[in-house]
């Protein structure tokens, strides 16, 4: 996976990408919830997570206290053990890694506490939501880190031009 193609084509697409995501945020088409969901898979049958990790490599998630409960208890620590070790409180009073890349995260890409990792990874790049405009901003930041973000954007400009 070359990133430093996605991220140039992303860098280089964000007026476009932009100003294609404020109009589906002006006038969204009646099926958008359908075409988002449809667009997300078809993104995700061909590009593949562990050949990419950049996000566990340059983003820290927020970690809520529900997966602070449920990472801790898991690793058969303490939450305050757990968040010493791990956490710090950002510019915003929220929750995030102290360091990055993620100390979950392995060699080849796999997670070592996959099937309890917080809800803002098991959710990310949020390509699948309902009312994708509202996160906009989000979808757009995320076009930059995440090669799968950014094919999500480019086809589903390109199905709604085809409507």
């Amino acid at each position: 996976m070359d990133l430093e193609f996605y991220q140039n084509q992303a860098l280089l697409k964000q007026k476009e990408h932009k100003k294609f995501l404020e109009n589906l945020k002006k006038k969204p088409p009646k099926n958008l919830d359908y075409l988002v969901q449809e667009t997300h898979e078809a993104v995700f049958e061909r590009i593949d997570c562990l050949k990419c990790a950049n996000c566990c490599k340059t983003t820290g998630p927020l970690f809520t206290e529900k997966d602070i409960e449920r990472i801790s208890k898991h690793l058969r620590m303490k939450p305050s053990d757990f968040e010493d070790k791990f956490l710090k409180v950002d510019e915003d009073r929220d929750k995030v890694l102290k360091n990055l890349p993620c100390h979950f995260l392995h060699e080849d890409h796999t997670c070592s506490i996959y099937e309890v990792r917080p809800k803002a990874c098991r959710e990310f790049p949020h390509t699948d939501r309902k009312k994708i405009y509202q996160i906009n901003h989000l979808t757009l930041k995320n076009t930059v880190i995440c090669p799968a973000a950014f094919e999500f954007v480019q086809e589903l400009q390109k199905n709604l031009d085809q409507m």
